[in-house]
């Protein structure tokens, strides 16, 4: 225990007794377990996405749902997750949770083909919706307000473990070949973790509830499914069946889809107050400019990661491996740069930081696009260093103080929502990037390649796709203009003062 909490425990309630410490931490192991398997498994298959191709057969339409269809089912399920674990009790779904995904990972592993690989990334996003969201509300209920502060520097951690490790676990899974499996461990290792989870999970997590709990808006999570399915699904396949009339009308039925949403929202939330999108949130200037940074910032990654790794792999040549290792200084420089830019960097500039970080990044994306262009087939994995330092400096400055930047100006009583709400669009626009990445990048290496021409046409569409990102995150520029000029701090500790005033979690 610190000086501080020492300070603040005197005069007070006497000390927990010691077994009661070690199941609280013993239940945030488990926890942190979870949610660094989820943070795995979505870098973890980025990787392994050229032998899955090559392996599996898969096409380039059936790749893009591999990573699309994780990234949609995760983003339409997270509110709802978090509701019913407010409703029925958190440690009863984040262990329904664990178990889905530990089964969703089995199919995966044990996939026949790529129509079931993709039908199981689909249930594996939607079952990691019902469990990631009871991580922080786990450990809401379990430790005291003190203890938070440390909680989540543990968690801040474990996600920069996760970007670190997630690929190049992937790498060494994939190029070691056990048992002849290929690709497949890469989701056959979340067996042994899930089952551990599982049993650990009943013993140590304790139960907890909102007993003022919203109800499900089960239409609204209908409506945003169908409005992101009539809008992706063309995207992905529309190169292969060339571009069909009806591809064109699902997507502009899409933007109808949405329309009714939004009214079927706003009807909601004056009858029962329980929308599934809390609307009153975009009058908030600063908060309607934050989600359209994150839903494009979520864009832009989408697009980069998977071109990112069909570069390195089909088109150079290299194998897992090696391409996992290239990305280890992207990885380091998007941990360092964050932890400055949270502990020195904003509390001194503010919305500076953020803005300098678009621009950061979009140099990295050009110095890429300069060697990629100079070297050719030929670049070295140490050339590709300083363009992904630069690129990763300038994420890191951006992803740690976003979500601080964007609840600055959110009223208390719906930090909750808002915090949902902003995870949930980072996800869609994750997905929409993946879904894009049909238009920007395999819509211009063309469909019948020879070997000699597979190469090149690689190289060329990677350049063309980075220009795309390039593009957008100078819209990320502009956009950051509306976000306040000092983010509030620590909107953990803020978040959970207003859970507990809010909801009065109990166990």
């Amino acid at each position: 225990m610190t000086t501080t909490e020492q300070t603040l425990g005197a005069g007070r309630a006497p000390v927990r007794p010691a077994p009661a410490d070690r199941r609280r931490w013993y239940a945030l192991a488990i926890v942190m377990t979870a949610a660094f398997m989820d943070l795995v498994d979505v870098t973890i298959v980025n990787i392994a996405i050229p032998s899955i191709q090559q392996d599996a057969g898969a096409s380039f339409g059936q790749i893009q749902w591999i990573t699309a269809g994780y990234a949609l089912a995760f983003a339409a399920g997270l509110i709802t997750g978090g509701r019913l674990g407010d409703i029925h009790g958190r440690r009863r779904l984040f262990l329904i949770g664990v178990g889905g995904f530990t089964l969703a990972s089995a199919l995966c592993g044990f996939a026949a083909g790529p129509e079931m690989l993709v039908a199981s990334r689909i249930l594996q996003g939607g079952m990691a919706a019902l469990m990631v969201p009871q991580v922080l509300s786990i450990v809401h209920a379990t430790f005291p307000a003190r203890e938070r502060g440390k909680v989540f520097g543990l968690f801040g951690a474990i996600v920069g473990l996760g970007a670190v490790s997630g690929p190049l676990l992937g790498a060494l899974l994939t190029q070691w070949n056990l048992f002849g499996l290929q690709w497949r461990p890469i989701f056959l290792i979340n067996l042994p973790v899930g089952v551990a989870a599982l049993l650990l999970g009943r013993r140590f997590i304790t139960e907890s509830r909102a007993p003022k709990a919203l109800k499900l808006d089960l239409v609204g999570v209908a409506l945003v499914t169908l409005g992101l399915l009539m809008l992706l699904y063309p995207l992905t396949r529309g190169r292969e069946l060339g571009w069909p009339l009806w591809g064109y009308a699902c997507m502009a039925g899409a933007v109808g889809v949405f329309a009714v949403l939004v009214a079927y929202e706003r009807r909601k939330a004056a009858r029962d107050g329980s929308p599934l999108i809390e609307l009153s949130l975009f009058r908030v200037k600063s908060f309607a400019a934050g989600i359209a940074v994150q839903t494009v910032f979520g864009v832009a990654l989408g697009i980069f990661f998977l071109v990112w790794t069909l570069y390195m792999q089909r088109g150079l040549g290299w194998s897992p491996l090696r391409a996992g290792l290239t990305g280890v200084p992207f990885s380091l420089a998007v941990s360092t740069a964050a932890g400055m830019s949270v502990q020195k960097l904003v509390p001194r500039f503010g919305r500076e930081v953020l803005r300098a970080g678009a621009l950061v990044m979009a140099v990295g994306v050009l110095l890429y696009i300069w060697e990629s262009h100079r070297y050719g087939l030929a670049i070295a994995s140490w050339q590709m260093a300083l363009p992904l330092v630069v690129m990763g400096a300038g994420m890191g400055l951006i992803v740690a103080p976003l979500t601080d930047a964007v609840l600055s100006e959110v009223p208390r009583e719906h930090a909750g929502s808002a915090s949902g709400l902003i995870n949930t669009v980072q996800q869609m626009g994750n997905a929409l990037g993946l879904g894009l990445v049909s238009v920007v990048f395999f819509g211009v290496i063309g469909d019948r390649l020879t070997p000699a021409e597979v190469g090149p046409a690689f190289v060329h569409g990677f350049q063309h796709a980075l220009w795309w990102v390039a593009g957008v995150l100078g819209v990320i520029f502009v956009l950051m203009s509306a976000l306040p000029k000092r983010p509030a701090q620590h909107v953990e500790g803020a978040a959970t003062e207003v859970g507990e005033k809010e909801r009065e979690l109990v166990a």
